[in-house]
């Protein structure tokens, strides 16, 4: 069955001073087994962005799976963000507390870069 794209977001807690990357790290490292690996991505081809607002993140993950694989990958997102930690470069640890977390629709304004994930 062929691959569709798929949005999932979140709402973490974490302080200003950490790295508001680290969550999308997280989540990449639960898809692919490291923040840094060649493409492509064994599981889900995504994208994480992630916008702060204050002491609140909110990650959003766009992602292109086989419909069956749809829910493995969002329970890795919410394992990922759940943990709370990240030790990335260096040994610094980020850390945040998830809030709440929810599938989400694919917006118009993501449509070509769904269609690219999809692809491959």
């Amino acid at each position: 069955m062929p691959r569709r794209a798929f949005a999932h977001e979140a709402v973490v807690a974490m302080d200003t001073g950490e790295d508001v990357r680290a969550p999308g790290a997280a989540i990449t490292v639960a898809l692919c087994g490291h923040w840094e690996h060649r493409p492509p991505c064994p599981l889900a081809p995504h994208h994480t962005d992630a916008r702060r607002a204050g002491d609140r993140v909110r990650p959003r993950v766009l992602f292109a799976s086989e419909p069956a694989a749809e829910a493995d990958v969002r329970s890795r997102i919410e394992r990922a963000l759940t943990e709370g930690r990240l030790t990335g470069l260096g040994g610094v640890t980020a850390r945040w507390r998830l809030l709440s977390a929810r599938p989400a629709a694919v917006r118009p304004d993501e449509a070509e870069h769904a269609g690219r994930l999809v692809q491959g």
